[in-house]
């Protein structure tokens, strides 16, 4: 591979760009336009193309403050200094959809900040690095501060997320619960793409599998307790993954995004089409569009075999509910759904944007608990349910909760 790639397949939906750099503009968002309040990009960016350089200018200077605070000798200051300023790497290198110096140099960047935050961590957090198919795929592995073997929480994030950005290494919703955090870079994302390794219809969970193996080789983790957290598109790669590897306890799929790829790649942001066309190297639409359609998980769903939690937004655009409740229903499993009313994708999360949260706890815990749960042997209470939470409603774990499927019945 050169180092200065082709540019990026055109695409129709790239007739949108203007009005897509008008909203990234006004809202300082590039997808999830729903929430109320400015995004997370600077005001300085007035279109697509300028988001790497001005974020990845806040990441030289977050990093900058990380190396001035650990020459203080202000270790946890300097830990949240780098860890901000991989993140801030991770999603600058993100918009690049060619492997060019640019994306080199700002991923690069990511993974030497967050070598720092793994130095200056309380808790041991190990790179990993797996061969498959000829290459190298790698992911994060978090120890939890236990004596003896411990439950694995196999964590896969969104297509827009590289394991660089969770979890807050002094916020780790699993080690806090005694359970080991592992974070994958798998077939379309971090590490992956830098190593060119293009995004397959069934190589995410082939990937998985063999980084599955590896890791229960350890005396460290019980191999006979290992969860799946797949949040985002990561539910699509993360249901593939428990429909074909028996090892999978149990698993919990935030913000699930199991649907008709249509509503992602035709009604969404244009961002997406244009990032999957990166993914795939695919060499033309047409052949990006033959790949899409072979993306449905009606035949899928059908062999999870371990117990399953669904959560989305009710307006998930995304996501439409009836498609989505037709597909939780082709669930064999013990499954159960969390639909969190007046919502949309990326639920419950408290952000500056959404600092009220539409319930009292954000997802990830609560994901968390319901994990440790079923791998400590607690049955799932009420499967086969829909449970509809209205905002500032009770717990889905309250008797009183109500299993009702929208917000009319």
């Amino acid at each position: 591979m050169s180092d200065e790639p082709a540019r990026r397949i055109r695409l129709r939906r790239d007739g949108q760009q203007w009005e897509f750099d008008r909203a990234i503009r006004d809202t300082g968002r590039v997808y999830h336009f729903q929430p109320p309040g400015r995004g997370g990009l600077p005001p300085s960016v007035r279109m697509h193309d300028m988001i790497s350089k001005h974020v990845g200018r806040g990441a030289q200077r977050a990093e900058r403050l990380g190396a001035a605070e650990a020459a203080a000798g202000h270790h946890l200051t300097a830990l949240e200094h780098y860890f901000d300023a991989a993140v801030k790497y991770a999603q600058a290198q993100h918009p690049i959809l060619v492997t060019n110096a640019e994306k080199r140099y700002l991923h690069g960047s990511a993974i030497r900040c967050y070598d720092e935050v793994r130095r200056l961590a309380p808790a041991p957090i190990e790179h990993v690095h797996v061969p498959w198919r000829g290459s190298t795929v790698s992911g994060y592995l978090h120890l939890a501060p236990v004596d003896g073997p411990a439950p694995l929480v196999f964590f896969i994030p969104g297509c827009d997320m590289t394991k660089e950005l969770v979890p807050h290494p002094l916020y780790n919703w699993a080690a806090q619960r005694g359970m080991h955090l592992f974070v994958f870079d798998g077939p379309g994302q971090g590490e992956c793409n830098l190593r060119d390794i293009p995004l397959t219809i069934d190589g995410y969970e082939d990937a998985a599998s063999t980084a599955l193996s590896h890791l229960l080789d350890r005396p460290d983790i019980d191999a006979t307790r290992v969860g799946l957290y797949a949040m985002s598109f990561g539910s699509w790669w993360g249901a593939r993954f428990a429909a074909t590897d028996q090892r999978i306890g149990a698993a919990s799929f935030p913000w699930a995004s199991i649907c008709d790829k249509y509503y992602l790649f035709e009604e969404e942001s244009p961002r997406y089409k244009q990032l999957f066309s990166y993914l795939t190297r695919a060499a033309d639409e047409d052949e990006l569009d033959e790949f899409i359609a072979r993306m449905g998980l009606e035949e899928i769903l059908p062999r999870i075999s371990c117990p399953t939690l669904l959560t989305l937004g009710e307006y998930d655009p995304r996501s439409p509910l009836d498609e989505a409740l037709a597909l939780f229903d082709r669930i064999q499993a013990p499954a159960q759904m969390w639909v969190f009313a007046d919502q949309h994708h990326m639920t419950n999360v408290r952000t500056p944007a959404n600092a009220t949260p539409m319930w009292n706890l954000d997802i990830h815990p609560t994901g968390m608990d319901w994990l440790g749960d079923r791998l400590s042997g607690k049955p799932l209470d009420r499967p086969g349910e829909v449970l509809y939470l209205e905002p500032n409603g009770p717990s889905p774990h309250d008797p009183d909760a109500p299993a009702k499927r929208h917000w009319y019945e």
